[in-house]
């Protein structure tokens, strides 16, 4: 009797530990907010700024109807997004590994799965954070309608988490700050500027759209952007499922190589 009940104890959610880590994880990044908020608002900034001058402002140009900046402007905020999202994460495990303080916590009573969790909430928040002040930014410049909050927040919530999940994957597969840099340059990057951030990929040739919706960028990118404008190059219910499905599967690796201690504790 006495031996169930301490397993059923030892078995319960470690809400306290989850808490501690996310506060860890955001406390993190809040410290050095210049580096990590405000420079990433910046540049977005700054990525507006270039493309309107480049583009005399909207100029005639439009894509389904819409402004061309009012189009471009929501996939540059989910694009400095999901790429912070995924530094926060990487950054964490990487420089924990690279410092050797990992110990403090892998220590600790939390399951791979809090773990897994402190982690890629502390990345969702970096990544929100960023796209709700670069929206505050942007407002006074441009106009950015709101079509639908819910399909923002959806999107920004699913797009952030993915890239937080891989960011963990990444971050415990890397051994030194060169090898998640080469992550960040040849995966999250060339994915990021291919999702149609720029464009939309209706005026891709039939071969490159088919390679776009291989993308799952693309699907975060698209139903973040349809959020504002109303307007989506596949269906958001597709869109909402893909990314889902590669969140899970993201989420099912990270969480074996934790429970493995793949490269963390040997």
């Amino acid at each position: 009797m006495t031996q169930t009940h301490q397993t059923s104890s030892m078995e319960k959610t470690n809400w306290i530990g989850i808490w501690t880590l996310v506060q860890k994880e955001c406390g993190r990044f809040l410290n050095v907010y210049l580096q990590t908020i405000v420079a990433p608002v910046v540049t977005t900034f700054l990525f507006y700024v270039i493309f309107t001058l480049a583009f005399g402002g909207n100029a005639g140009r439009g894509i389904a109807g819409i402004p061309y900046m009012q189009f471009l402007v929501p996939g540059l905020i989910m694009m400095a997004m999901a790429q912070n999202a995924f530094a926060n994460t990487a950054s964490s495990i990487v420089i924990g590994k690279v410092q050797g303080n990992i110990i403090d916590v892998l220590m600790p009573p939390l399951a791979p799965w809090e773990l897994l969790t402190g982690y890629i909430i502390g990345g969702v928040c970096r990544g929100l954070m960023i796209g709700l002040l670069s929206i505050l930014v942007l407002v006074p410049f441009i106009g950015i309608p709101i079509h639908n909050i819910g399909t923002i927040a959806v999107f920004g919530v699913l797009g952030t988490a993915m890239l937080a999940l891989l960011g963990v994957v990444g971050g415990i597969w890397s051994d030194k700050f060169d090898h998640i840099a080469a992550v960040t340059n040849f995966v999250v990057m060339p994915m990021t500027f291919l999702s149609g951030t720029f464009y939309s990929i209706d005026r891709l040739p039939p071969l490159w759209q088919d390679v776009a919706h291989a993308n799952p960028f693309f699907f975060m990118i698209d139903g973040f952007r349809a959020g504002f404008i109303g307007v989506s190059d596949m269906s958001l219910w597709i869109g909402a499922a893909v990314l889902l499905m590669v969140n899970i599967a993201l989420w099912a690796i990270a969480y074996r190589m934790l429970k493995t201690g793949y490269k963390i504790k040997s």
